[in-house]
């Protein structure tokens, strides 16, 4: 993946098995939050996906689209495209009906300080959007900070470890899930809760921000040393064929690697890349937050891009200097505080 336009087609490339759950569903795909981090791939995805599966519903985009070009790019793939902040009554309540939802809307930085709103974007929004579309199919983005920090040695937590989330992002993540559940069994609404740990591609990601900080000579912190990471193109699959797993109660997965990642072994694989010494500071604690993705991997096969193509591809684009979406995950943070 040498250009922008390589990397898009390559995580918006559709599997036969999503190809088939797509055929198995009907109705219209309603996208909120489509123009985040993972939205803009994710659609294009689904509409390559539908049109594979002669599918001639509509996939609705929908977001403030802040980041520019985005909602002409989607218009130009053949998305139906609605500009609006999904937080306004006014815009939600004018959303066309769909049989089947995405919901990726969060908000996790910026946190530390303005804890109101980040309640109120990732738990009573949620509550909001599940009574607009009571009845609907609505796969909902998680995060795998509901879990515990773990021994680097368990393997990870699954779906049966309860959550324990640190700090208010994970909490307000975990309430999300708490009043999803709570509007299912009310309504009888099909969901599905997917708890992400971490998505990557060539802009952003852990893997950038390791990558970046070793080509540039900065010391990475490895205190959180291990964690978890999964290609984007992958994390898109899985979300959209969890439609076909919406249920009540929830349908929880875990989406990740299946590798502990080292975070020193990452830094000191990019500082060969790069011809220069990875300057890591700091000593591996003995807990980190770790996913155990086995229940996803059964289901949907393991990530077609795995850890050592992950990292030379990364090397090889910020090599290149080509575009980064300059969003660093923070993910040493180990206090919860974003």
């Amino acid at each position: 993946m040498k250009t922008l336009a390589e990397l898009t087609e390559r995580m918006s490339r559709p599997t036969s098995g999503l190809v088939e759950d797509l055929k198995e569903l009907d109705g219209d795909l309603i996208v909120l939050g489509a123009g985040g981090k993972l939205g803009p791939s994710l659609v294009q995805l689904a509409l390559r996906g539908m049109a594979q599966a002669g599918r001639g519903d509509r996939v609705i985009a929908v977001s403030r689209f802040s980041q520019p070009g985005v909602a002409h790019a989607l218009r130009e793939a053949g998305a139906h495209v609605i500009e609006g902040d999904v937080a306004s009554e006014d815009t939600l309540r004018s959303l066309p009906d769909a049989a089947n939802v995405i919901y990726l809307v969060g908000a996790k930085f910026g946190t530390s300080g303005r804890e109101h709103h980040t309640w109120a974007t990732n738990t009573y929004l949620p509550g909001r959007v599940a009574e607009r579309f009571a009845g609907a199919r609505i796969v909902a983005l998680s995060t795998g900070n509901v879990y515990p920090l773990v021994p680097v040695t368990s393997g990870g937590c699954d779906e049966t470890v309860p959550p324990a989330p640190v700090g208010e992002y994970a909490m307000s993540c975990l309430g999300r899930e708490r009043i999803l559940a709570h509007f299912c069994e009310r309504h009888g609404t099909p969901i599905a809760l997917a708890r992400l740990n971490y998505a990557v591609e060539m802009r952003y990601g852990v893997l950038v921000d390791i990558g970046r900080a070793v080509q540039s000579g900065q010391p990475v912190d490895v205190t959180m040393g291990h964690v978890n990471v999964v290609w984007q193109g992958y994390a898109n699959t899985v979300i959209l064929r969890l439609l076909r797993h919406a249920a009540t109660p929830p349908f929880v997965l875990n989406i990740a690697g299946p590798e502990t990642v080292s975070v020193r072994h990452v830094a000191e694989t990019f500082g060969r890349l790069f011809g220069r010494e990875a300057r890591v500071v700091g000593e591996e604690a003995s807990t980190a937050l770790l996913s155990n993705a086995q229940r996803c991997h059964a289901l949907f096969g393991y990530p077609d891009l795995p850890l050592g193509t992950l990292v030379d591809d990364t090397a090889r684009w910020l090599a290149a200097g080509l575009p980064l979406l300059d969003k660093p995950t923070h993910f040493q943070r180990r206090d919860g505080v974003f």
